[in-house]
């Protein structure tokens, strides 16, 4: 898929998305609205500029792979999905219904084009991003593995396991995000199980480590960069966002961790995002 080229079109497919994020689930009437949010600019910048995919050929061998980890965010990912040209935007209405191809967890076995991975259970997705990426390198070939991931997600005991294996193959063609946004649905992660010093931690398992605003796309592209020239070992972006990004009244507030606008919240935290100056 060709790169968006200009940050001002960038900045417009993340509002986009995010419009998308609260439409949808507003008419599903559940799922999670914050961490949806404060992604989109993650999601935009990988569907839009940094990964190599086809939505023609969703199964093309050469395409990068994209492991969710964080399933719950499935929101932000089926709208990138559909605004690439895997499926109709339309079908974004259909979030959570009974027989829906977008169900509140994505799954490979509910035929929509370009998931990757049956996600839901934390803690999952590093290990699966480990075994492709050890494969592409067995196989010699070029392409990467991205993984998205959430802060809570570090107080898993597999996610080390996995972390120690990928420092342990030297997988550099592995990029691992972090959605640091300090909250989890028990509140925040610091209160629920701290998990600094996370920088400190990646670095003793044998990663590089990369830190940026991620809710910034000029940064998300900056840092993607770095990490892909590195050599010899896996990369790691602790990427601090905002949850619920581009609606203020509603940012860093975790109770929306797993929330859905009603129809004339939807219309408000719309207008939010659409008069945000990004």
């Amino acid at each position: 898929m060709n790169a968006v080229k200009t940050k001002d079109k960038l900045k417009e497919i993340v509002k986009t998305l995010r419009v998308d994020v609260v439409k949808s689930l507003a008419e599903a009437g559940s799922g999670h609205l914050g961490a949806s949010l404060g992604l989109a600019d993650v999601f935009a910048v990988l569907y839009f500029h940094i990964m190599r995919h086809d939505p023609q050929n969703p199964g093309w061998e050469e395409r990068d792979r994209l492991i969710l980890s964080i399933g719950h965010v499935a929101p932000v990912y089926y709208a990138a999905l559909a605004r690439s040209g895997y499926f109709s935007v339309e079908e974004l209405k259909t979030l959570r219904k009974l027989g829906s191809r977008l169900q509140g967890h994505p799954g490979r076995d509910h035929g929509l084009p370009g998931i990757e991975l049956s996600a839901g259970s934390l803690g999952q997705g590093l290990s699966v991003a480990v075994g492709m990426a050890l494969a592409a390198k067995l196989d010699r070939r070029s392409w990467r593995v991205y993984s998205i991931h959430g802060d809570g997600e570090m107080q898993e005991g597999s996610v080390w396991e996995a972390a120690m294996s990928a420092a342990h193959h030297k997988l550099d063609n592995l990029t691992a995000l972090i959605d640091r946004n300090f909250v989890q649905i028990d509140g925040e992660t610091s209160r629920v199980m701290e998990i600094e010093p996370l920088k400190e931690k990646w670095e003793a398992f044998g990663w590089k480590v990369f830190q940026c605003d991620g809710n910034d796309t000029e940064a998300l592209i900056e840092t993607y960069s770095k990490a892909r020239a590195v050599a010899g070992q896996p990369s790691v972006i602790i990427a601090r966002t905002k949850m619920g990004k581009g609606v203020k009244t509603i940012e860093d507030d975790y109770r929306w961790h797993g929330k859905a606008p009603s129809p004339e919240e939807a219309e408000d935290f719309i207008k939010q995002i659409e008069d945000e100056n990004v």
